[in-house]
C-alpha cells in the first residue's frame, strides 16, 4: 500500500478503534510504534490517544459524525506526516493495521474507514474529497511517474 493510503487508512481505523473493548490493544500498538520510531514524542502521544478516545466516545453520544471525520483527519496527517519523516516505518504500521487496528473496528465503524485513489498525471493536478475534507495534489515525482493521491 502506497504512503498515503497507507496513512488515510491507518488514521480512520485509529478513530474508529478507539472507542471499542480493544481500545487498551491499540492504545499498546500505536504507542509501541511511536517508542520505536519517535521515542521523543511517544509519551505525548499516549496522552494524545487518551484524549482522542475521549473525543471519539463523545462525538459518538452526540451523534456528531463531523467531528469524527475531522479526528481521522488529523489522524491521517500525523501518520502522513510520520511516514514521510521515517518512511521505513511503513511496513510496521501496515502491520499495526491488520493486525490490530482492523480486527478492533466493530462493523458500524468500518464504514468510516475511507479509501480512494486519485492519480496525477502529466503535470495535471488531482482532487478529492472525503467527509467534507479536500485532498489535493499536483504534478509529477522527481523521476518523471505520476504521483498518486489517496486520502
Amino acid at each position: 500500500m502506497d504512503p498515503a493510503t497507507l496513512a488515510a487508512v491507518a488514521g480512520s481505523s485509529l478513530v474508529g478503534a478507539v472507542a471499542t473493548d480493544a481500545w487498551q490493544q491499540v492504545h499498546n500498538g500505536v504507542v509501541a510504534l511511536w517508542r520505536r520510531f519517535r521515542p521523543d514524542r511517544a509519551d505525548q502521544l499516549s496522552e494524545d490517544l487518551v484524549e482522542l478516545r475521549q473525543e471519539v466516545l463523545g462525538a459518538q453520544a452526540e451523534g456528531d459524525e463531523g467531528l469524527q471525520d475531522a479526528l481521522a483527519a488529523d489522524w491521517q496527517r500525523r501518520l502522513s506526516e510520520l511516514l514521510r519523516r521515517q518512511p521505513d516505518l511503513a511496513e510496521e504500521l501496515q502491520r499495526i493495521l491488520d493486525e490490530v487496528l482492523t480486527p478492533a473496528l466493530p462493523k458500524e465503524a468500518s464504514s468510516r474507514v475511507y479509501r480512494q485513489s486519485i492519480v496525477a498525471k502529466d503535470n495535471g493536478r488531482a482532487f478529492g474529497v472525503q467527509g467534507g475534507n479536500l485532498i489535493y495534489h499536483e504534478g509529477k515525482e522527481a523521476g518523471g511517474d505520476p504521483v498518486g493521491a489517496t486520502g
